[in-house]
Formats: structure tokens, C-alpha cells, sequence
């Protein structure tokens, strides 16, 4: 996929660029490098192609029959309309030459020696054969005026009839047929996008094909809609006008078309700018975008290491270039646009000059002739210039569709959904590597596995060892087909697995990873994905094996509790269990398992791990670990190194060959040792009295902890009632299977956190003026652009003006007078384009200028306001990222409609119509007011049409929203979907969601319709009564019959102006609800603001921290009581570990020291000062941060470690100093690019012990007071372990310490141990002493007997 280069920063892009073109041409910033260096890039590279490869008819292919015969006879019915204006000309070319002929015969009367004698003109004083002799054959008293006004009348009313009806058809008919294919292009594309192989999801980052399902298609669904109809007809209003002038009079028709060639190419040069230019806009923002999508999924990290202020500003970096390109893109509108008009009046100039010629001096034409020819020649002009907009948008469709529709039509590699492959009746479970060569497509200069040959045989389970980035996780992912190998290939049963169905493949595998991805939905659905059509006791069976069914019945709603986006709302090991019973549902033939307990305390990995040791009988099961404890009783031990299988055989066979296997043991056994040895000697001790004590003390363990929990539970339920008395019957008798968004918040809390409630926020339209008041610093454009736009808006009432004045020296009777006039007629026209030119491309640049800031300005200040919310609101289902991003992408975008080109707009028709109403009161006060009428008609039209539209804009965007939070679930867990075989579900899923959107699109098609049929046949009628009127007032009041056509002209084009105002509307009202919800965004106060700068700082802070009867529940679940009066404190200095299984509340307590969340009730003293008096950021500038699962960003890795301090600019220096004492430096200089090594979306690109180090690094680099370590070494095998925990040591070194681990060999050495469960601490005290007690703690070392 071109136009999806990895996105580095952008700095390196144009160094990259210049760096292989000739680079002599002077580089003017950043971004223009990156800019011509894209430009350069195309002319020297083959591959790179144009960006836009979609002819406009390919738009249709998804077209069925009906929406064909729909498209075609919209199509007729708008050629049909198209032709009504020039048969309009007809009755107005022979209307005027009645009022003319009527006139000149005034005229001859108005000589008082001439009368009517006879119905002819004659001398008053001479006999009737003189008079014959002096040719007076003048007719006379004939015309009755207003007879023919009628009769002129009903052809007006005719054709308005027709045209209404023929302006619904048309439009309803295309948006019918559009709203059909573009909901097929919706489901086609994400069809296509999650049949894709993982391969090119590590190539193409998520947020950009957010962007692109939301985004894009609404641009193709522009081009593909009622835009068509519009174009069809106005086309075809400029063929009739032409056909009209050859026909009634070809000289004139040519003159004016001899100018014509120079208005084509300035259109067509437009559309060709406009469509690149919003290519390059596109292309632009989507990086951004990119980088908002990441940061928000990675919320927690920005916060804990303060980089809110340095995202905004990587944030704004990639605006600017959006902003550029938006900037031209107006000013090359505005040009043209200039020239085009300029160009228009220079033919008016010439067309009435020489016309006037034709009628006056040949005599060829009569004035009808000239207005038919002149004015069918103009509305022709007029209308192919009105087409080009269109054209614009069908442009900017066909860019988006390019991407869409090669990815469309791209046939992944390795197809998931496909039917193709043989499925094998038995299978054995035998799975064989034969030479296996492979490296990430994302990263093909890494080899990754090196002629790998393997085998592991049916029904063993085999275990891979070896430090991290070995290929141990690849090998796995090769056996699932994620990737296909460069060379070499896997057998299963000795098929290739390559020629196997790929569905069937994966159904046989069941993986438990180690950082396991839950959906947004129930437990019970979770469980569900393992298999389609399982019965709920499976699922219970399932949930009793992987040990997970105490902890579920243990939750209010049981299997119906949602465990949030990605599982968020569950603890480590929650997650990991409710994974198994995943896998364990689906009855897998190969287990795969990915360190499936690491992240899992003592307690509950003896559960888990007894759970996998039962469900592994019989199975093919290939284990990762680095607990050498889980893997000792594996029947194959396959030792990796550097992408080889170096060795393999049982573990005492491996102790003895002193290779990979034998270094991993002995440094881990060392730890475990000491701790051992104290415990064995007690149970051998009871074993010798009593042989069977070992089975009782685990039971009794198991007993006392059911107790424990028993008594717990009972407390914390009592607790809960006595804070909420009244709400505990409440609570009860809805915590039914209803979603969490209604027991969301007791209502008194809700009060406070100032959320309004429900989903569907009704939100206020927000007033203009708190728009402008953003835009405010862009005054100046905006003065200068409204000036151009009030000058451009008095242009239309001046031209009728000039034309009836034309008009009116038709019926002067003195021919040199005549010419006088109307050449200085001629010469006010130049005059007039001249001025029109510049004030038209002042009008576009400014306010591009001034909307694109304030576009950029509000994305900046939104997203700001995202970061600086509290991470509670994150934890939100309406907050996920997917549906963050949207919004920044789209609504902010939106607001420019009310703002930027629209004041424009509205100042624009505002003085057109100012100026025309002065013009004709000024001329005839009562024709005026009869056509004044009309006008409210015009303009309701107008606001009609935009009222419907605003009402669809916010249903499209619910409707579209659910849609993108599904897609954005999917793509961001393409693995784990790809893994379950889950693609198929989630498509449906989708296209369930699609059918909101359409069925708004058809409804809106009609109403649409019904306005703009409305719209147009309104100006028809208004002539049919103004003429009629007009007959009337020339013939009673003697009203000069130029000043009926000043009045009439002056008006109908204000009322055209009135009316495109109004259509300017739908973008208005929809900026005001899109900027409505930006300022609910901008206005919401969180209660833990990172930007504040509140709150006490104090300079010897010595990071003493205390605990005082904390108690807490997450905002997004108030039903669960997670510390229940949590008591700890640490000195300065210590170390303070907590122990405890998984879901007591550990990870809670150090996110309540990060002020992530405060307490309910209780305190959290730092050196004797309240956290939430203590300033945010001072507080988090203190405290580094190592957890479970680094986060870390799409930047290098220079780059990711300075984000641990984000006060500062730091050398390269400072960064080595970092990575050396996190043992990273050896291996970062291992790489080809060193610390400028991209490390790929969420760290993709390196192994788990890898991003451990550079998290690691990052904590060090901020120098903290108080270090965090949520599981830091859990994930890591037993050498890097080793080296991670020696950085961990010295990093430690006169810090304050807090340490959450799950293996006892990490934490004996610390000075406090506080063992917790539930929420509260159980015992606390060093490791002898609490070895003295035996108590929990003692129970623990001793029967948590794999030590892990």
C-alpha cells in the first residue's frame, strides 16, 4: 500500500528523502522538506504513484441493477430540469421585445403632433396619402400589455410546476442509490481490511484506518450522491443555453464563445489544485491522527511521565502541514474563482457591445434575439461554472477512494476467511519446523528466526526457553499462520501448514498470551469467543477449569460483568484466567501457551498453573516461560538462541549439556534458593511425622482462604450499605444484566462529578460567538476577507444594474446617443470584473487562512483538554480512543463551517441582498414589494433544507459512531480476533451497525429532495408574478418598462444569493453542534488536572509515603469495592513490597499515589502533606513508573526514554547514562540503527525483556524520589531477568520503593512486606518476620510451591 510509509519523525522523513535525491536544493523547514522531498521522490521513484488512480465512473462499481436504473433516471430527470432554464429564455426573450415594442410606441406618442389613427401611427396635421407617402405604417394600439403578461405568466407557472418535481426525483434518486453502495463500500472495506494478514497490519497503523472508515468514505459518498445529479443537470443547462444561442442567433454566440476557452482552463486548473491539495491535506492529518490514537490508548504512560504538554505538541507538529495545505488550497480557490468572474464580465463587456451593434446598426436581431442569445450563452457559462464544485468533490471522492478501493481490491496473503485448504479428519498434533526462515515484514533487515528446525510431537508438551527476542513468541505465531515463513516451512501432522484452511487451522489452537486482550463486552460473551454455539454450562466447565469461577461469582452480575475496553476493569490475573477459559472452550487439539502465568501473583499462578497441568493431558501444548518451575515437568525442553532451536531433551539431560538451558537455570535457581530452603526444611520436617500433611496444609490453605473471602466479603458488602444505605436495595435490584452506563454512579456522586448522565448527551448548539471568540486572533483576515466578500456581494445588483440600462437604449430614438451609452456601459463592466478579480481571491485566502488555524487551534486545544482529564474518564465506554480520535478528527473540521469561508458566505449574501433592495425600492417601491413576497419563500427553502440536514448530521454521527468503536476494537486486537478466528463475528457485527446510518440516508434522500425541488421552482414563480405585476404597472402607472427588468434582475439574483446562504446552513448549524461538543470537552473541569498549578510543591522532598484508611471504587464501576481502609506506610529510602492475589488491589494503591484516581474516603500522605493538596505534575515529576506491560511509543528508542523527563531537554548523554544502567546500552548498540531505532506501534517491534529495559531506562532518566514497580520483571525470562533485576537493585539505591511482584525471590529483601487481599493490608513486616508469623504470607512461600 503506497502512502502508508512507516511514519518516523518527520524530521528523518526529508533527511531521509534528501538523502538519496540530489540534494543541492536548499531545505526551508522541516516540513516543506518532507514536502518536496515526497514531490522529488515521485519523479525518481517508479513505485511511487499518483494520488489519485480511480477513474470517477470506478466510484460506481458497487452499483447493483437498481441502483443503476435509479442513477440513470435521475439522471434524465436532471437533464429534464437541466433544460428548463433555457425554455425559461424563450418566454423571457419574446416577453421583452413586447415591453420594448410597447414602449417605443410610447415613445412616438409622447410627440404631441402625432396620434393614433386607425391602430396606426400618424401626423396629426396631414391627410392619410401623405402620411403613406411618409411610410408612417407604425402600428399602434394593438399591444394590450397585460393580456400578454398573463399568457407569459402561465408558461412561467408551467415550467415551475416541472421543475419541482424533477428536482425531487433527481435528488432523491441519487442519494437513494449512494446511501446503498456506500454502505456496501463500508463493509467491503472492512471485510477486506480484517481478512488482511497481521504482515500488513504492522505496516498501516490503526488510527489510520479509523480515519480512513470515517472519514474517506464520506468523501466518496460526497462524490457519489446528490452531487451527481447537480452536475447532470447544470451540464446539461449548459448545453441547452448553447444549443439556444446557435439557434436564435449564431455571430453573437461565437464572439461570446471566443472568451469561453480561457474560463475552461481556469475551472479545469481549479479542480486539478484542489484535488492534490486535499490529497496532501488528507495525507497530513492522518498522521496526526496516528499520533492522537496512540497517545490516547496509552493515556495512562502519558500521564504517569507528565509528556501531556510534549504530545500536544508532537499533536500540533503534524496539524501544521494539514494547515498549510489547507491554506493553499483556499488561495488557489480564491484565484480562480477571481479569474473566473473577471473573465465572465470581460464577456458581458463584449457581448453587449457587440450585440447592441447587431440590433442597432444591422439591425439583425431584435432586442428578444440578443437577451435570448446573450443570456442563453451566460446561463450556460454560469452553470458550467457552478458544476465546478462538483467537480471538486469528486475529486476529493476519487482520492479517497483510491486507498479504500486498493484495499478493496488487495488479496492478502495469507487470507483468514478464505474457504480454500484441506482439513484433515484426525489430527495427531504434530507440529515440525523444517529450516524456517523469517524476518517481520515491517523490519526486514532483522532476522528473526535462522533455519530453524524443530519438532514437537503429539500430545507432549514442549517447552521453549531462551532470553528475550530469541524467536520463541515468532516460532508460536508461525504455527497460527500470523505470518507465513521466507523460507523453510511448519508442518502439522506433515502437511504444510500453508495448504491447510486457515479457519480450521486456528480452531485447533487454542493460545493463552501473556498480555491477554479481552473485548468490551461480558465475561460470558468473552468466554464465548473461544467458540461459536457454546452452551453456558461449557462455559462454566470452562471458567471452573482455568480456576476463574470462584472470582466471577464473586462479582455482582456474575458471567454478565463488563470487563471494559480491553478488559481494563479486570486485575492481571482475572484477565489471564478468563483467557484460558477462552481457550479451554474452544477444546483445542495444540495448546499454545505465551508465558501464560507471568503476570499472575503466587496464588493464583499455583491455580492457574494447576489448571493448564490438567488441561494439557493429551494435548499438543508448547509452553514459553521463563519460571523454570513451570517448565521443569515439560517432556521436551527446546533451548532458543538467536532465532536457532540450540538444544532440546529433558531438563536434568539439559542440566547436564551446560548450554542456554543450564545458564537460565542456575541463575534463577540461585534467587529461589535461600528462600527454598527455610520452607523445605519445614516440610520435610512434617513430612517425616505425617506423610499425607502436605495434601491437609494445601487444603487447609484452600480453606482458610475460602473463609477469609467469606468473612471479607461479608464486611466490604456491609460497608458498601452503610456509605449508601438507601442505594444498597437499589444497587441490588439492578445490577441484572443491564450495561454499567446505567448503575454507572450513585445519583449524589453523580451530582458532584458534573457528567451528564445517559448516553446520548444532548448537547446545546454552542453560540457563534464563543466560535469566533477562538478565531479571534485571525481578526484581521477575517476584516480584509469580509471586506472582499461585501464588495464581491455588491457585484450581482450592480450588473442588472448596467443590464437594464442596456435594455433601455434599445427604445432610444436617437441613434448616436445610443452608442454614447452604451459603450461607457460597456467600460463599467471591465471595470467592475477588475474589481470583482482581487476581491475574490482576498475573500478565499483570508478566510482559508483564518479557518485552518482556528481548525488547527481547536484540534489542539481538544485534544489538550483530552489529556488533561482525569484517567477516570478514560475508563468510560463513551471516551474509548476510537470514538476520541473521530471526534477530533471530524468535529473540529466541522467548526470551520461556521467560521472561515462561511462568514464569507454570509457577508457576501448579506450586501448582495442589502444592495438590491436599495436598488429596486429605489426604482419601482411597489413591484418591489409584490416580489418581496417571495423572498421569505426562497429563504425558507433554504432554512428548511438545513434544519432537515442538521437533525441527519447528528443521527449519521451516532449511528457512524458505534460503528467506529467496533471497528476500532477490532483493528487495535487484530491478533487476538486473528488468533480466535473471531474476524467473521466481528464483520457482522459491524455491518449490523451499518444499517443505522442507511436507513437515515434514505429518509433524508426524500426530505432533501422535497427542499431543493422546492428551492428551485420558487424563482420560477416569483418571475410568473413579478412580470404580470410589471405589465400592469407599465401600462397604468407608466412605469418605465427598464426599471420593471432593474427590479425584477436586482431581486431574483438576491434571492439566488438568499438562497445559496442558506444552503450554506446544514455546514453551519453542523458546526455549531460539532463546536457544542468540542466546548462540553473544553469547559469539563477534572478533578485531577495535570495542567494546574495548584497544589503545594516543596523543594527537599524526600518521598515519604503513607497510606491512611484508603477506600476506593472506579468511577466506571462505584458496585465493586476495591480498597476497603488500606493502612501502609513507607520512610524514605525504604522498600515496601505488596504481595497478595491478583485483584486485591495492589496496581490500585500505586495508581491512587500517581493520583490517577483519588480516594473516596482516607488519605494518601506524601511526607506528611494530602495527595490531593500536593500540585499533579510535581507530584508525578517525582514518582518513575515501571509496569506489567510498557507502554511505549511509535518513535525511536532515544526518543522513548527521554519521555521519562519531559521538564527538560536531555542529551544524548544523560540518555546512555539511562540505558546503560537499565542493561539496555549493549543491546540497543547491537542494532543497526542504534537509540534511532524505531520501535514500531506499542513497542511491536522488540521483545518483551527489550521494552522492559527501555521502561526501565525511561523511570531512571527522571531521577525520581519514589520508584514504582508494578510487576517490572514478570515478563521476563530468567537472564534478563537477571540483569533487569540488578538495574532494578541499583536503581532502588536511596529511594523510596514500591514494589508489586508475584515472585518472592523479587521482594524478600525488601524492608516492608505488605500482604493484601481485598483491599486491605493482612499482615505486614519483613520476610523473617512474617516467615515467624505464619501467617498468609508464610503460607505463600510455603505452598505457593512453584515460587514464581
Amino acid at each position: 500500500m503506497p502512502g502508508t510509509v512507516k511514519l518516523r519523525s518527520i524530521k528523518k522523513f526529508g533527511q531521509e528523502n534528501d538523502g538519496y535525491e540530489f540534494s543541492n536544493e536548499e531545505t526551508n523547514g522541516d516540513y516543506m522538506t518532507m514536502a518536496s522531498g515526497k514531490d522529488k521522490k515521485s519523479k525518481n521513484d517508479k513505485k511511487e504513484k499518483p494520488a489519485i488512480r480511480v477513474g470517477f465512473f470506478q466510484l460506481f462499481r458497487f452499483a447493483s441493477c437498481r441502483e443503476i436504473c435509479m442513477m440513470i433516471f435521475g439522471s434524465i430527470c436532471a437533464m429534464v430540469h437541466g433544460s428548463a432554464q433555457p425554455l425559461m429564455l424563450l418566454v423571457f426573450g419574446m416577453l421583452t421585445d413586447t415591453f420594448i415594442e410597447y414602449d417605443i410606441e410610447l415613445n412616438e406618442l409622447t410627440d404631441p403632433d402625432k396620434v393614433c389613427v386607425n391602430n396606426t401611427i400618424q401626423w396629426r396635421n396631414l391627410t392619410e396619402e401623405e402620411n403613406l407617402a411618409l411610410n408612417m405604417t407604425k402600428s399602434c394600439g394593438l399591444l394590450d400589455i397585460e393580456y400578454e403578461m398573463t399568457n407569459f405568466a402561465y408558461y412561467y407557472v408551467g415550467i415551475g410546476a416541472g421543475v419541482f418535481i424533477l428536482g425531487y426525483l433527481q435528488i432523491s434518486l441519487w442519494i437513494t442509490a449512494a446511501a446503498r453502495q456506500i454502505q456496501i463500500i463500508r463493509k467491503m472495506y472492512f471485510r477486506k481490511v480484517m481478512r488482511m494478514e497481521i504482515g500488513w497490519f504492522d505496516c498501516t497503523s490503526v488510527g489510520e484506518l479509523n480515519t480512513r472508515m470515517s472519514d474517506d468514505i464520506n468523501k466518496i459518498n460526497d462524490a457519489i450522491a446528490d452531487q451527481v445529479g447537480i452536475f447532470i443537470q447544470r451540464f446539461t443547462t449548459f448545453v441547452c443555453g448553447f444549443l439556444m444561442g446557435f439557434a436564435r442567433g449564431w455571430k453573437l454566440t461565437l464572439v461570446i464563445i471566443s472568451v469561453s476557452p480561457l474560463i475552461g482552463l481556469g475551472a479545469g486548473l481549479m479542480a486539478l489544485f484542489v484535488a492534490k491539495l486535499t490529497g496532501m491535506e488528507l495525507q497530513a492529518y492522518a498522521k496526526a491522527g496516528a499520533v492522537a490514537d496512540e497517545v490516547l490508548s496509552s493515556i495512562r504512560t502519558v500521564a504517569a511521565f507528565s509528556g501531556e504538554k510534549k504530545e500536544v505538541q508532537r499533536y500540533d507538529h503534524n496539524l501544521i502541514s494539514a494547515q498549510r495545505w489547507g491554506i493553499r488550497k483556499g488561495l488557489i480557490m480564491g484565484f480562480f474563482t477571481g479569474y473566473l468572474w473577471f473573465i465572465i464580465f470581460l464577456c458581458y463587456a463584449l457581448a453587449f457591445w457587440y450585440g447592441s451593434s447587431l440590433v442597432v446598426d444591422t439591425q439583425e436581431y431584435s432586442p428578444g434575439t440578443l437577451l435570448q442569445v446573450f443570456f442563453g450563452v451566460l446561463i450556460a457559462a454560469l452553470n458550467l461554472g457552478q458544476a465546478s464544485p462538483c467537480l471538486e468533490a469528486f475529486a476529493a471522492g476519487r482520492g479517497a477512494a483510491t486507498i479504500i478501493f486498493e484495499t478493496i481490491d488487495r488479496e492478502p496473503e495469507i487470507d483468514c476467511l478464505s474457504e480454500a485448504g484441506y482439513k484433515l479428519d484426525k489430527v495427531k498434533g504434530d507440529l515440525e519446523f523444517h529450516n524456517v526462515t523469517f524476518h517481520y515484514p515491517s523490519r526486514p533487515e532483522v532476522k528473526i528466526l535462522d533455519q530453524l528446525n524443530l519438532q514437537v510431537k503429539p500430545g507432549e508438551t514442549t517447552a521453549f526457553v531462551g532470553p528475550s527476542g530469541a524467536g520463541k513468541s515468532t516460532a508460536i505465531q508461525l504455527i497460527q499462520r500470523f505470518y507465513d515463513p521466507k523460507e523453510g516451512m511448519v508442518t502439522l501432522d506433515g502437511h504444510d501448514i500453508r495448504g491447510l484452511n486457515i479457519q480450521w487451522l486456528r480452531s485447533l489452537i487454542g493460545i493463552v498470551e501473556q498480555e491477554p486482550v479481552l473485548f468490551a463486552t461480558t465475561i460470558a460473551e468473552n468466554i464465548r469467543y473461544g467458540r461459536p454455539g457454546v452452551s453456558n454450562d461449557d462455559i462454566i466447565t470452562a471458567a471452573k477449569e482455568a480456576n476463574a469461577y470462584n472470582f466471577i461469582m464473586d462479582l455482582p452480575q456474575k458471567f454478565d460483568t463488563l470487563v471494559g475496553e480491553g478488559g481494563g476493569q479486570m486485575s492481571g490475573g482475572q484477565k489471564q484466567r478468563i483467557a484460558i477459559a477462552r481457550a479451554l472452550v474452544r477444546n483445542p487439539r495444540i495448546l499454545l501457551l505465551d508465558m501464560a502465568t507471568s503476570a499472575l501473583d503466587n496464588e493464583s499462578e499455583a491455580i492457574v498453573q494447576e489448571a493448564l497441568d490438567k488441561v494439557r493431558m493429551g494435548r499438543t501444548t508448547i509452553s514459553i516461560a521463563h519460571r523454570l518451575s513451570t517448565i521443569k515437568n515439560a517432556d521436551v525442553i527446546v533451548g532458543f538462541e538467536h532465532g536457532r532451536a540450540v538444544e532440546q531433551g529433558k531438563h536434568d539431560e539439559l542440566l547436564d549439556r551446560k548450554g542456554v538451558y543450564f545458564t537460565l537455570v542456575t541463575l534463577q535457581s540461585q534467587g529461589d534458593k535461600a528462600l527454598n530452603q527455610k520452607a523445605q526444611q519445614e516440610m520435610e520436617e512434617a513430612e517425616s511425622s505425617d506423610p499425607g500433611a502436605e495434601r491437609k496444609s494445601l487444603n487447609r490453605a484452600g480453606s482458610y482462604r475460602a473463609s477469609l473471602r467469606a468473612s471479607i466479603h461479608q464486611r466490604s458488602r456491609s460497608q458498601l450499605s452503610n456509605l449508601v444505605p438507601e442505594l444498597s436495595m437499589a444497587i441490588a435490584g439492578e445490577l441484572g444484566p443491564r450495561s454499567y452506563s446505567e448503575t454507572r454512579v450513585p445519583q449524589e456522586i453523580k451530582g458532584e462529578s458534573g457528567l451528564p448522565d445517559g448516553d446520548s448527551e444532548e448537547v446545546e448548539p454552542a453560540p457563534v460567538a464563543r466560535i469566533l471568540k477562538y478565531n479571534a486572533p485571525e481578526w484581521p483576515y477575517m476584516l480584509f476577507g469580509s471586506f472582499g466578500a461585501a464588495v464581491n456581494g455588491g457585484v450581482n445588483p450592480v450588473y442588472s444594474l448596467l443590464f437594464s440600462q442596456i435594455l433601455a437604449t434599445f427604445s432610444m430614438p436617437d441613434p448616436v446617443e445610443q452608442r454614447r451609452e452604451i459603450n461607457g456601459i460597456c467600460l463599467f463592466f471591465l471595470v467592475v470584473g477588475l474589481v470583482s478579480f482581487f476581491t475574490q481571491m482576498l475573500q478565499g485566502y483570508a478566510f482559508s487562512k483564518s479557518g485552518e488555524i482556528l481548525t488547527r487551534r481547536l484540534r489542539r486545544l481538544g485534544f489538550q483538554a483530552m489529556l488533561g482529564q482525569d484517567i477516570g474518564w478514560f475508563d468510560d465506554h463513551r471516551n474509548s480512543p476510537g470514538a476520541l480520535t473521530t471526534r477530533l478528527a471530524t468535529d473540529a473540521s466541522q467548526v470551520q463551517g461556521a467560521t472561515g469561508s462561511q462568514i464569507g458566505m454570509i457577508v457576501n449574501s448579506l450586501t448582495n441582498i442589502g444592495v438590491a433592495i436599495i436598488i429596486s425600492f429605489y426604482f419601482s417601491w411597489k413591484l418591489t414589494l409584490v416580489i418581496l413576497c417571495f423572498l421569505p419563500f426562497l429563504a425558507l427553502s433554504g432554512g428548511f433544507q438545513a434544519k432537515m440536514l442538521t437533525g441527519f448530521a447528528k443521527q449519521d454521527k451516532e449511528a457512524m459512531e458505534t460503528a467506529g468503536q467496533i471497528s476500532g476494537e477490532a483493528l487495535n486486537n487484530i491478533r487476538t480476533i486473528a488468533g480466535l478466528g473471531k474476524e467473521r463475528n466481528f464483520v457482522e457485527k459491524f455491518e449490523v451497525q451499518l444499517e443505522a446510518p442507511y436507513q437515515a440516508a434514505l429518509k433524508k434522500a426524500n426530505v432533501y429532495g422535497a427542499c431543493y425541488g422546492f428551492a428551485q421552482c420558487v424563482v420560477f414563480m416569483a418571475n410568473s408574478a413579478s412580470y404580470r405585476f410589471g405589465g400592469y404597472l407599465v401600462y397604468q402607472e407608466g412605469l418605465h418598462f427598464s426599471f420593471v427588468f432593474r427590479v425584477i434582475s436586482a431581486i431574483v439574483t438576491s434571492g439566488t444569493a438568499l438562497g445559496k446562504a442558506s444552503s450554506y446552513t446544514p455546514d453551519y448549524a453542523k458546526a455549531k453542534i460539532s463546536a457544542a461538543r468540542f466546548f462540553q470537552l473544553l469547559d469539563r473541569i477534572p478533578k485531577i488536572s495535570p495542567y494546574s498549578n495548584e497544589g503545594d510543591k516543596w523543594d527537599n522532598f524526600k518521598g515519604d509515603i503513607e497510606f491512611i484508611d484508603c477506600k476506593f471504587t472506579y468511577p466506571s464501576r462505584p458496585d465493586i469495592q476495591v480498597l476497603n481502609g488500606l493502612n501502609v506506610s513507607v520512610r524514605p529510602g525504604q522498600t515496601l513490597a505488596f504481595v497478595g492475589s491478583s485483584g486485591c488491589g495492589k496496581s490500585t494503591s500505586v495508581q491512587l499515589l500517581e493520583r490517577f484516581y483519588d480516594p473516596n474516603n482516607g488519605r494518601v500522605l506524601i511526607d506528611g502533606r494530602e495527595s490531593t493538596r500536593v500540585n499533579v505534575g510535581f507530584l508525578r515529576s517525582k514518582i518513575g513508573i515501571v509496569s506489567q506491560e510498557p507502554i511505549l511509543f511509535d518513535c525511536s528508542i532515544a526518543e522513548n526514554i527521554r519521555y521519562g523527563d519531559n521538564q527538560r531537554q536531555l542529551s544524548m548523554d544523560d540518555v546512555v547514562t539511562a540505558a546503560k544502567k537499565a542493561q539496555l546500552h549493549d543491546f540497543v548498540m547491537a542494532l543497526p540503527e542504534k537509540y534511532d531505532t524505531n520501535v514500531g506501534s506499542q513497542g511491536s517491534q522488540l521483545s518483551r525483556g527489550q521494552k522492559q529495559r527501555i521502561a526501565i531506562a525511561r523511570a531512571i532518566i527522571r531521577d525520581p524520589k519514589i520508584l514504582l514497580l508494578d510487576e517490572a520483571t514478570s515478563a521476563l525470562d530468567t537472564e534478563s531477568e537477571k540483569t533487569v533485576q540488578e538495574a532494578l537493585d541499583k536503581a532502588r539505591e536511596g529511594r523510596t520503593c514500591i514494589v508489586i511482584a508475584h515472585r518472592l525471590s523479587t521482594i524478600q529483601n525488601s524492608d516492608i512486606i505488605a500482604v493484601m487481599s481485598r483491599g486491605y493490608v493482612i499482615e505486614k513486616g519483613s520476610h523473617d518476620y512474617l516467615m515467624g508469623l505464619k501467617g498468609a504470607y508464610h503460607k505463600l512461600v510455603t505452598t505457593g510451591a512453584p515460587i514464581s
